[in-house]
């Protein structure tokens, strides 16, 4: 069967491309090659440099979305067990991520005799525990690679998610049927605490709430597409950005906004992705949203080597830049595949759980 058939190919899609916007941002913020991207092409380099690291806010609304989809899927009471289901969100994240801070440190130190720059300053058992805890943002560790600070808030971002759901489960002293929309009224509430007030304190983005406002945007639209009113519930969350937007203008938000209107309006009036496509157009989209992670993660390694590369060549013609750049893009994807393979899908496979002998298994589902 074609893997295009059995995804959400829109997801893909939005996944695919933020992906490749983060690529095309570091390409023009480290290293020699940065340099002369925006030398050469200054409104290019410019542009990738301010904007294209707002992809990450399509990550977030999707994050939110699938989270949302996977835990609470018809919005009522949360199915899975907490700690388990938080247990396998940190295996699917921190192994990979550890994978790609081995790279990334390997590279490092490969060209540290031409770019001692890419080597962090400090690197010592501590920080690589924090890392491996997805802790070094709270504790104020450098990372070792870029990208570290969105697999930590990501772990934390589900970890909320799990806890309102499970406050909404056992609030059992409400009726049944208030109970079945706690969830996502907890979810609603966080949210809109995180748009109007914690996104606006620029020393909170090391804590999820921080970001919960984008997460909480893609969560609400996957339960209010459901609802009887899903035309209501989009003009609440546009008007809930929107008061967000007028007291603190932050173009993120406006990404965010647009990409949860998008969801939830494919959602409402247009249903699955797959069939609608021309199958070869549909199996590239799903391919590049299987790996977006993967390519998340490795394409800082690639980018580290042409670095070093470009950096020693005695000529550094336009058509060289040009072509370095675009290799890069390249190889990064390339680079994807293997680590896709080989270490992302593993360890998503993953059923090994201590909580088992910590916690009786009965009271996950509790």
């Amino acid at each position: 069967m074609s893997a295009a058939k059995t995804r959400l190919l829109h997801i893909d899609a939005l996944k695919a491309l933020a992906a490749q916007f983060i690529v095309l941002h570091h390409l023009s913020v480290y290293g020699p090659l940065a340099e002369a991207l925006h030398k050469a092409w200054p409104v290019l380099g410019g542009w990738l440099f301010h904007y294209g690291r707002m992809a990450v806010q399509v990550f977030l609304v999707v994050g939110g979305y699938l989270s949302a989809r996977a835990l609470s899927p018809q919005g009522g009471l949360l199915k899975a067990a907490p700690l388990e289901s938080l247990w396998r969100r940190y295996l699917r994240l921190a192994l990979p991520f550890m994978a790609a801070v081995g790279l990334t440190l390997s590279c490092a130190w490969l060209v540290q005799p031409w770019l001692p720059e890419f080597l962090p300053q400090q690197l010592t058992l501590a920080t690589l525990l924090s890392h491996a805890t997805l802790t070094h943002g709270l504790l104020g560790h450098e990372s070792i690679t870029v990208g570290a600070w969105y697999v930590a808030i990501d772990l934390q971002l589900y970890a909320l998610m799990l806890g309102l759901l499970w406050l909404a489960r056992r609030s059992r002293l409400l009726p049944h049927a208030w109970r079945m929309v706690l969830g996502p009224v907890l979810v609603l509430i966080l949210c809109s605490l995180s748009l109007l007030v914690l996104n606006r304190d620029a020393d909170l983005d090391n804590w999820g709430f921080y970001f919960f406002g984008a997460y909480g945007l893609g969560a609400l639209v996957h339960w209010f597409s459901l609802s009887r009113w899903p035309r209501l519930g989009l003009l609440l969350l546009l008007w809930l950005t929107g008061l967000a937007l007028w007291l603190d203008f932050r173009e993120r938000l406006v990404l965010a906004l647009f990409t949860a209107l998008l969801l939830g309006l494919w959602q409402w009036r247009v249903g699955p992705l797959a069939g609608r496509l021309w199958q070869r157009v549909a199996d590239v989209v799903a391919h590049l949203g299987t790996h977006s992670y993967s390519l998340f993660l490795v394409h800082f390694p690639v980018l580290v080597l042409l670095n070093a590369w470009y950096d020693q060549q005695s000529e550094q013609p336009l058509l060289l830049t040009f072509a370095l750049v675009l290799s890069a893009w390249g190889f990064a994807n390339l680079a994807a595949l293997p680590f896709h393979r080989w270490v992302e899908a593993p360890s998503s496979r993953l059923r090994f759980n201590p909580l088992r002998w910590l916690v009786p298994q009965r009271s996950f589902g509790r």
